[in-house]
């Protein structure tokens, strides 16, 4: 069996599109790359040069400030493409938060494949459209929202985006979700635009207030869910 065939997510990344014989092809011209904790896969500024889906793990967005200060402006999960087809340069750094897994595709290859497969150019525009959409809610949490409601919304994120790899459901408790983070403290805080000390006070305050359980570090249980979305605003 191809590398295709074997791939957890199949039929939730852009390459769903594609029949047997197209992913046969695809296959022919991609190549999986495991990535460990903080290993970068693609370089703020520099020629873009190659594309990959997410297969597992989790990966940061992140870009420097001229001071060198480091900002992280997204976050990819599996099933996530990442890189920028078609040409131009990488406007942020792509690296590795969790060991990960990729199906890294020559830029160049990549594109000339997704011009001959409309149905595949459909899935990146259908992926850059969702993009754009979590940016413009992620510019409202940054600009609009207290420190309490940056993170309830952080949280929620977490659970949509980790179900099947980082995130537990107890059907006997359906109202209850088990996290585990990919981020350190610090990083949070970077994402939210918090500091560490802010975020730190928050984790414990949702904790005192019986909306979650924090088992380790990086291990959350959401005892409320439902508190916790009205929490986000």
């Amino acid at each position: 069996m191809s590398n295709c065939d074997l791939c957890v997510v199949r039929n939730r990344a852009i390459c769903a599109s594609l029949d047997a014989k197209e992913l046969e092809a695809l296959n022919a011209i991609g190549r999986t790359r495991a990535i460990t904790p903080g290993e970068s896969l693609i370089w703020e500024g520099e020629d873009s040069v190659l594309v990959a889906n997410v297969i597992e793990g989790v990966l940061k967005l992140s870009t420097n400030t001229e001071d060198g200060r480091e900002q992280i402006v997204g976050v990819v999960y599996p099933s996530d493409f990442i890189g920028r087809p078609f040409g131009g340069t990488s406007g942020h750094g792509v690296t590795a938060l969790t060991d990960a897994k990729v199906c890294v595709f020559s830029r160049r290859d990549f594109d000339a494949f997704a011009r001959e497969h409309p149905q595949l150019e459909h899935k990146l525009l259908e992926r850059t459209l969702g993009e754009l959409d979590r940016t413009r809610r992620w510019m409202l949490l940054l600009g609009r929202k207290s420190a309490s409601e940056k993170m309830a919304s952080f949280l929620i994120e977490m659970v949509e985006r980790l179900q099947g790899s980082g995130c537990r459901i107890d059907f006997d408790k359906p109202n209850e979700r088990h996290l585990t983070l990919p981020f350190s403290r610090q990083q949070i805080a970077d994402v939210l635009g918090l500091t560490i000390e802010t975020v730190s006070r928050q984790f414990t305050r949702l904790k005192n207030e019986g909306v979650i359980d924090l088992p380790s570090r990086r291990d959350v249980t959401i005892l409320d869910f439902d508190a916790l979305v009205a929490e986000a605003g």
